[in-house]
Order: structure tokens, then C-alpha cells, then sequence
């Protein structure tokens, strides 16, 4: 019970699926807030510095052309890599996949989950192409995350379904997590508090 309202807790101004997506649409940014939380996630695991601002150029490369963003998407972007950090770094396991809400159609859900782990990979072959230094539990996440990648978005509204899409979603954020815990380059606090203290 601890768990789920420390969750609560942390979850109060924290960047929603429906927020982020919003924000993306109405500035005529065309991709999805899943798949961009999914290269964040994929960059930051595979040994991303927190004290790195590149991400900002590497994701308008990827989805932009190369310009550069509204300024409500780059503020957008910071809070999500900030927000992101904070949570992956938690010690009470509050990072969470930016996903639909569960009133969404499963459909929907489904495809934000295979983008997701699309951008994870995309993410992480990016930061880790000059040194790929991987232990097997690594290169088969790598790998389930491309089949999970390529699940079809023809889901049927059932509970089996629901079920299975529960399951999938717990596996991609834990495996998120183990991949983080063996390459990431955890920032120093004092960089990591003053951060903080900038968004609040």
C-alpha cells in the first residue's frame, strides 16, 4: 500500500500521456508522447548524462528535420527528461511508461506500447552505437522489446487482452530498469538537486 501512494505522490504535477500528447498537437509537433518517452528512457539507460543537454538536438534530428521546437514543446521536453530522471532514480520504483490511461481503447494502449519500445531501442542504439557494451539479460530485452515493438494493433477489448497488455507493460519498465541499472551514469546530487529546484 506504501508503494501505491508514493506513486500517487510523485504522479501529482508529474507530465501525463494526455498532457505531453496535447502539447505536441495543438504546436503541430507530429509524433507520438509515447515514443518520444521511450528515446528519452532508451537514451538515459544505455548511459546518457543527466548533465547533457544534446538530447534537445538529437530529438529534433529524429522528429523534426533537424529545426528546432515551439518553446512549449522544449519546456515540454525539459520537464519530461527532468521528471524522467527523478523517477527512474527513485528508490520507491516510481518510474512509469508515458502511456494512455486506461479509459483509452486498447487499441490505442497497444500502439502506444510497441511505439514506446520502438523509441526505447531507437534511443539506446544511439547512445550505444560507438561502444556497445552489453551482458546477455541486456541483449534480450533488446530483443524482446523489437518483437514487442511489432504486436499487432488489432487488440481485441477483452480482459485476456487487458491482462496480457498489464503484463507486457510491467516487463518493458522493469526491463527499463535493469538496463539502467547496469549502463546508466547516475548524476552526481548535487546536479540533480539543483535541477529540481529549477522546476519547482
Amino acid at each position: 500500500m506504501t508503494e501505491a501512494n508514493s506513486n500517487n505522490d510523485a504522479n501529482n504535477n508529474l507530465m501525463d500521456f494526455a498532457s505531453m500528447q496535447a502539447i505536441l498537437t495543438s504546436e503541430d509537433v507530429k509524433f507520438h508522447a509515447s515514443e518520444l518517452h521511450g528515446v528519452l528512457t532508451g537514451l538515459v539507460c544505455a548511459g546518457f548524462e543527466f548533465e547533457d543537454q544534446g538530447y534537445m538536438v538529437m530529438l529534433s534530428d529524429l522528429f523534426n528535420d533537424g529545426d528546432g521546437f515551439p518553446p512549449a514543446v522544449k519546456k515540454a521536453f525539459k520537464q519530461m527528461y527532468s521528471e524522467l530522471w527523478s523517477n527512474i532514480l527513485d528508490d520507491n520504483y516510481s518510474f512509469n511508461l508515458l502511456l494512455p490511461d486506461d479509459d483509452d481503447s486498447m487499441a490505442e494502449r497497444g500502439h502506444a506500447l510497441s511505439v514506446w519500445v520502438q523509441g526505447f531501442n531507437l534511443g539506446y542504439g544511439l547512445q550505444q552505437k560507438d561502444s556497445p557494451v552489453v551482458s546477455d539479460e541486456v541483449k534480450e530485452v533488446l530483443t524482446d522489446f523489437g518483437e514487442i515493438a511489432n504486436l499487432s494493433d488489432e487488440m481485441e477489448e477483452d480482459e485476456d487482452t487487458e491482462q496480457a497488455y498489464f503484463e507486457i507493460s510491467e516487463y518493458v519498465r522493469i526491463s527499463a530498469l535493469l538496463c539502467f541499472s547496469e549502463l546508466a551514469t547516475p548524476p552526481n546530487s548535487e546536479s540533480l538537486s539543483s535541477d529540481k529546484k529549477i522546476l519547482h
